[in-house]
């Protein structure tokens, strides 16, 4: 779905029409299905993704009801294992610099998935905050990993194309796990809880399967940095230090353009904690939309995402395109804001109507700069560092996604129109960081 050069339909919103049908868009899934890493991966992602959905749906849940924790409790697992997620985020990208990404990402997955199976077994805040922490941690590492696959098994222009797949298949398999998990809820014992919990985790460590069949050229190039041998077979120290010394500043940390890149990418993708997090509070609080609103947006939400995730990423490698979708993104989002906030104190017809535009625009300023970002974070990485690049970038969406919900109570929730404002400024901020970025960058290729 990728094209060599810009294409203008990546620079606008998709629009529903005769080219988007159901079956166009699985025949250009299923085309992509050539290419053996994507196929690997994709099928990877599938089974692992399914098994990410079972505790999506039950997780808070089974701490409350089951295990017995407060709320509170709950929410301080979420946000350590939150929180140890940045770290194997930036630990993964800077392991798969130094030994297989494929290897490690294959571990990685396996270790995440025993570690969500073992949920079936706890029963106290202890053990769940314990596994919880390894979970995301090694979960994080895998993702890193396979963002450092992704850059090297591609060529430049596959690779956004090749995570708007993956996304894609993520959306549809967290659907489908949703689905499993709605088993327990539906029967609400402790039994059905705990089954569904270490399935969930055992198809997470077998879709760790696929990633065997990946050969050694994801992998990155050996680095000689500590023993440089002469023709003679003495060790040439001037020539290693020199080696060591381009290594090092090829360091992420190093790249001041492609840390600022990281952090307005993080603030920009707060959107994703609006839709979790802001979306629900203001529905039940501010509005006199019913509760089942919210699973309504979410059906909207995903729906969209597998539709034009993949049409939307065509040519944003480029970095021209990449700037501008996501400056369209940053202005979709200031529509969603305001849209939101109009949905106050109105019918709950008019709610709801409203409601629904403003995530409709949300889900295309989402898939826009997720596009964008993917194109970005890619082009303006050092090649001899993509493990690395790929965990601070990783790094950064992690910590977005911890302040989000602080910055939404503290916006939206607290002063309501007014903090849809203050919400639709910081991403239309964002969004103007990133284009001139991506315009400064273009500017000097």
């Amino acid at each position: 779905m990728t094209s060599p050069g810009p294409d203008p339909e990546t620079t606008t919103v998709p629009e529903a029409g005769p080219a988007v049908t159901p079956t166009r868009f699985f025949a250009r899934l299923a085309s992509s299905m050539s290419d053996p890493v994507l196929r690997a991966l994709v099928a990877a992602t599938a089974v692992s993704r399914v098994g990410r959905g079972v505790f999506f749906a039950v997780t808070v849940l089974f701490f409350t009801q089951i295990i017995g924790l407060s709320a509170a409790q709950a929410a301080v697992v979420l946000a350590v294992s939150s929180g140890c997620g940045v770290l194997g985020s930036l630990l993964g990208g800077w392991l798969s610099d130094r030994w297989s990404a494929r290897r490690l990402s294959f571990t990685f997955e396996v270790v995440s998935g025993l570690m969500l199976a073992a949920y079936a077994f706890t029963g106290d805040f202890v053990s769940a905050l314990v596994l919880a922490s390894l979970s995301g941690f090694f979960d994080s590492m895998g993702h890193s990993s396979r963002s450092a696959i992704i850059a090297r098994g591609f060529a430049p222009d596959r690779r956004v194309h090749a995570r708007a797949v993956l996304r894609t298949v993520t959306n549809v398999s967290i659907a489908a796990g949703s689905g499993l998990g709605a088993v327990a809820l539906a029967l609400g014992t402790p039994e059905a809880y705990r089954v569904v919990i270490a399935s969930g985790g055992l198809l997470c460590a077998l879709g760790s399967l696929p990633l065997l069949r990946l050969t050694a050229a994801v992998d990155a190039p050996r680095r000689e940095t500590h023993e440089v041998r002469t023709e003679t077979g003495s060790i040439d120290t001037d020539a290693a230090a020199a080696a060591r010394r381009d290594w090092n500043r090829r360091s992420p940390w190093r790249d001041s353009r492609y840390l600022l890149l990281t952090v307005l990418s993080a603030v920009f993708g707060m959107q994703f904690g609006v839709a979790e997090f802001g979306i629900p509070l203001w529905i039940t609080e501010y509005t006199a939309a019913p509760e089942v609103t919210v699973s309504a947006l979410l059906i909207v939400n995903t729906a969209l995402v597998v539709l034009f995730q993949v049409r939307a990423s065509r040519g944003t490698h480029d970095l021209r395109v990449a700037g501008r979708v996501t400056m369209i993104a940053g202005w979709l989002m200031v529509a969603a804001c305001m849209i939101y906030a109009l949905a106050a104190g109105l019918p709950a017809w008019v709610a709801i109507a409203l409601l629904v535009f403003g995530m409709v625009a949300h889900t295309f300023g989402e898939i826009l700069s997720q596009a964008g970002a993917w194109g970005l974070s890619f082009e303006l990485a050092d090649p001899q560092r993509a493990g690395a690049y790929q965990g601070v970038f990783g790094m950064g969406f992690s910590l977005g996604a911890l302040a989000s919900p602080i910055v939404v109570n503290a916006t939206a929730i607290t002063y309501g129109p007014t903090g849809w404002a203050m919400l639709a400024a910081i991403f239309l901020a964002a969004a103007v960081g990133i284009w001139a970025i991506a315009r400064r960058a273009a500017a000097s290729v």
